[in-house]
Parts: structure tokens; C-alpha cells; sequence
């Protein structure tokens, strides 16, 4: 088995180098805008999304430097979120990362366009891709499905809309599988198309990837409460800073964990049919269902 924790610092840092290079530099004309990019995009995180750009083109025989400069915009596409989520019109956060969020430091205005610019820019990125002119279009295509109405932003509005709303199993998962899962699913998918993947190598890898987002954002509800528990003594509940419904608060833990297990097996039994080239997304679905942060 590999060390997946290295390849995925590895990986990870690969992305960062590149996102350097992609990025405008913080003093091109003018400067705040692409100052505050950088500020959002440079500072920290997982890099799972591009990783799995990266894994999903190597599982269909392809090579992850091909797909880097796509990997990198689907990053892009994550962190435009991330600014935007954080607003106060939106989640009102003042820390991301340990860092203060981007409208703390450059202002609401500053931030919103700073989300614009990452999501413009992720497609530019996109249009600039390799791979045959074909499979490039289709990914452009999918990603704009993955990020919009139908996705992304779907499971954001529907989010808003539920706070302080009691929420049954199906309108919790439709959160879960679109504000967080629709970009894991794209990510792998656009590797995979990329590396012009065969249908069933395709079908195969969706699955994964609907099911490994799940896993992943049930496992974050259950460290945000289990968070809130050791400091602050807090029973298990519902987001308490913006009263949103998670899955301990509609099941509570001993059957959350469960169901991420249940997920994440699922995860796994859709690659069945590859071999060691999945090893990495393998590997990918234990540390989302056993990390601690």
C-alpha cells in the first residue's frame, strides 16, 4: 500500500507550486483584487479537490501533470466558495484556515469580487487545459452544471434556506451531496475525461465520488459537533452559529458515523474494477472517514 499521507503532501504541494504560477502576481494591476486572490487561495487547506483531478486521470491510465493547470481551476472554484460562504450575508465567519477571512481583511466588496475573479479565472484555466479539444469542452461543460443552480450553488441555497428548519434525511443529503459533493464529483470525472476515460471507467468513478463527498461531509459534521462538545460542553445539535441541520443533529453520532462508514464502503465497492492505478482513491476514502480534522 502506499503512504498516503506522504503522496498526498506531495501532491498537495505540487498544486500549491502551481497555483503560484497561475495566480496574477499580487502587485499586477490592481493590486488589491489580486492581492486578495492570492490571500484566499495561498492560505492553506487540503488540496483534495485538485488531488483528486490528479487521481481520478491516473486511474484511467493518464498522467497527473497532464491535468494539472485543470486541477488547479477546480481549486479555484472551491475557494470562490469558500469567500463567498463566509460573508456576512452568508455564514459570517471571521476565521478560515486560522486565518481571518477575506472580507475581514480586504471588505465585503473586495471579497465578493474576489470570488467572482476566482470563478472567472477557473475557467479560463479550464479553456487552457490539456486534452483533446473535445473532452476539454465537456469538462468546461460540467464543471459550469457542477458549480451552478444544479449544483454548488443548489445545495448553498437550499442550505440558507433550511436554517432554523427542521430538515428530513433526503433534503439533508441534497445539501450535502451539492454545496460539497458536486465539486468532488466533477473534480474526479474532469481527471478522468481528460485521460479519455471509457464510459464504464467513467460511471465507476462517479460513484466513487458521490459517495466519497458524502462520506466527507458527514465526517465534518460529526468533527464540528464533537469540536464544540470538548470545548464548550455543548450536547449534540444543530450548527448553533447559524442554527443549520447536520447529520448528528437529525441522527445523532453512533448512527452518523454509520452512515459515513456506510458511504465510504460504498465509495470503495465502486472500484471494484480497477486495479493498483486506484490504489491512491482507495486510500483517499480512509483518510476522509478517519481524519481527525
Amino acid at each position: 500500500m502506499i503512504d498516503f499521507r506522504e503522496e498526498l503532501r506531495k501532491r498537495a504541494a505540487l498544486v500549491e507550486e502551481s497555483l503560484d504560477i497561475l495566480l496574477p502576481g499580487a502587485d499586477a494591476y490592481p493590486p488589491l483584487i489580486h492581492q486578495a486572490m492570492r490571500y484566499s487561495v495561498m492560505g492553506g487547506g487540503k488540496r483534495l479537490r485538485p488531488v483528486l483531478v490528479m487521481a481520478g486521470a491516473e486511474a484511467v491510465g493518464g498522467k497527473a501533470d497532464d491535468v494539472l493547470t485543470a486541477a488547479c481551476a477546480f481549486e479555484l472554484i472551491h475557494t470562490y466558495s469558500l469567500v463567498h460562504d463566509d460573508l456576512p450575508a452568508m455564514d459570517n465567519d471571521d476565521y478560515r484556515r486560522g486565518k481571518l477571512t477575506s472580507h475581514k481583511v480586504y471588505g465585503e466588496a473586495a471579497a465578493v469580487l474576489t470570488g467572482d475573479a476566482l470563478l472567472t479565472l477557473a475557467f479560463q484555466l479550464l479553456t487552457e487545459s490539456k486534452g483533446a479539444p473535445e473532452n476539454v469542452l465537456r469538462v468546461i461543460q460540467e464543471a459550469t452544471v457542477g458549480a451552478g443552480t444544479f449544483g454548488l450553488i443548489g445545495g448553498q441555497v437550499v442550505d440558507t434556506l433550511s436554517e432554523g428548519v427542521a430538515l428530513d434525511e433526503n433534503t439533508l443529503e441534497y445539501i450535502h451531496r451539492h454545496k460539497t459533493g458536486a465539486l468532488y464529483k466533477i473534480s474526479v470525472r474532469a481527471g478522468a475525461i481528460l485521460a479519455g476515460a471509457r464510459d464504464d471507467q467513467l460511471a465507476a468513478l462517479t460513484g466513487y465520488a458521490e459517495h466519497l463527498g458524502l462520506a466527507f461531509q458527514i465526517k465534518d459534521d460529526i468533527l464540528d459537533i464533537e469540536g464544540e462538545q470538548q470545548k464548550i460542553g455543548k450536547p449534540v445539535g444543530s450548527d448553533t452559529k447559524n442554527n443549520k441541520a447536520t447529520y448528528p443533529a437529525l441522527f445523532g453520532l453512533h448512527k452518523s458515523r454509520a452512515k459515513a462508514r456506510q458511504a465510504a464502503e460504498q465509495a470503495l465497492a465502486a472500484l471494484q474494477s480497477f486495479g493498483a492505478e486506484a490504489d491512491f482513491l482507495r486510500s483517499m476514502v480512509n483518510f476522509v472517514i478517519e481524519r481527525d480534522f
